[in-house]
């Protein structure tokens, strides 16, 4: 059975390769490598697997898993320029692939003994635009 748990949170990043050029840069990301940033409402939804306990009936207590979700995600990088002030995206570029993959490294120690194991993570950087990832 499946479990996911959404948090929301807002940063702003540039995608902006330093190892590039300011023209492979533009070529690359478009207007997103402006150096300047731009921002983002991401929405995370956090999918747990397990069975149901005999006794509660949950997978994982959910107020557990919200609090390790403001804790690993939420207070480090809401309302941040993800470049400047979160490791390690001073070295790696923000952009929603790599965000995901940080997500997933920050969380899955939490979630690797279950009862609830990290299945996968969705983030939304827009509406129309997500990326899922299974850390396999």
């Amino acid at each position: 059975m499946w479990i996911t748990r959404k948090v929301e949170f807002s940063a702003s990043h540039s995608c902006y390769n330093q190892d590039l050029s300011e023209a492979e840069n533009a070529a690359l990301y478009g207007a997103d490598a402006n150096p300047h940033g731009h921002g983002h409402n991401y929405s995370l939804e956090v999918t747990l697997e397990g069975a149901p306990d005999p006794v509660t009936g949950m997978v994982v207590d959910l107020k557990a898993v919200k609090q390790i979700l403001e804790r690993e995600v939420v207070e480090p990088m809401d309302h941040r320029h993800l470049n400047h002030e979160v490791p390690p995206f001073d070295s790696v570029v923000p952009t929603t692939e790599n965000l995901a993959v940080e997500i997933w490294r920050r969380l899955q120690p939490h979630f690797a003994a279950g009862p609830g194991r990290l299945h996968a993570i969705r983030l939304y950087e827009t509406d129309d635009l997500f990326v899922e990832y299974e850390g396999r």
